[in-house]
């Protein structure tokens, strides 16, 4: 039978706002099933802000966090690679640290573990919200079952990364995080159907990414595009995909990348997310 403790993963850089994080903990320590555990890579220096509110939950709930210290930034598959070695339990839930998980998120997908001991990854759909999770701004649904997780994946990410909780030994058996320019996620997520595992979504929204005007920006330009090729290709190279789908994904990300960026953002909101 699962053991009903489990870790969950964050990694904490220099450039999140204290503020941000405070509200990402209290989501945490305030769910209706409490983490048994939760490991947060530090990953390079922080800020003295971001460290005194970082000590005061420590301080509140010292038998619960794991920090690992990462004396340069090495990014965030990076990061999570080293932190899931240092999680306790079989089951890890991921977490970034600027979004709030609802209360009962734990208690949703330790449920459906519960159910079916063979499951190896259980995510959920996600709603985005700009600095007030009552102002939703988008939602993100992802598909429910097994194959049609596997089908998806092709071509989009079958799983919001912030939502996931899986198996440490099957991710480890994946290969772990390894580095890929934007789809570290992605890249794990093939790795995982590769070697037959277990995948499903509660059909939900249990938690809240917080997205800003400068996530479109961000994903604009010529340099972002050669920047989603590299990292495209190193999926296209597990053999998972076919070339059309490496073909089709490209051009609708290159189509995205040159669009101002107000009808950019219509477009993820629109078309992209749903």
């Amino acid at each position: 039978m699962l053991n009903k403790d489990f870790s969950v993963l964050m990694s904490l850089y220099i450039k999140e706002k204290p503020e941000f994080f405070s509200a990402c903990m209290d989501s945490m320590i305030s769910q209706t099933r409490k983490p048994s555990q939760i490991v947060i890579v530090k990953d390079g220096p922080l800020t003295d802000a971001l460290e005194d509110r970082l000590s005061a939950y420590i301080s509140l709930y010292p038998d619960i966090y794991t920090i690992i210290s990462l004396k340069e930034n090495r990014g965030l598959g990076q990061a999570l690679a080293e932190g899931i070695q240092h999680c306790n339990y079989e089951l890890v839930a991921r977490m970034d640290t600027d979004d709030v998980s609802r209360k009962d998120r734990f208690e949703k997908q330790l449920a459906e573990f519960e159910a079916d001991p063979e499951l190896d990854i259980c995510g959920s759909h996600i709603l985005e919200f700009d600095n007030d999770t009552a102002r939703i701004v988008t939602r993100r649904k992802v598909p429910i079952n097994d194959a049609e997780i596997k089908e998806y994946q092709k071509r989009r990410d079958a799983f919001n990364h912030v939502t996931v909780m899986y198996k440490k030994s099957s991710v480890l058996k994946a290969g772990n995080y390894q580095s890929c320019m934007f789809m570290e996620d992605t890249l794990l997520w093939v790795h995982m159907i590769q070697s037959e595992c277990k995948c499903k979504n509660v059909d939900d929204y249990l938690v809240y990414v917080r997205i800003g005007q400068d996530m479109y920006e961000r994903r604009g330009g010529l340099a972002y595009f050669k920047k989603y090729k590299s990292g495209r290709k190193k999926i296209y190279d597990t053999g998972y995909i076919s070339g059309l789908d490496y073909y089709y994904t490209l051009l609708v990300q290159f189509i995205v990348c040159i669009l101002p960026n107000h009808l950019r953002g219509m477009i993820f909101k629109e078309l992209l997310h749903g």
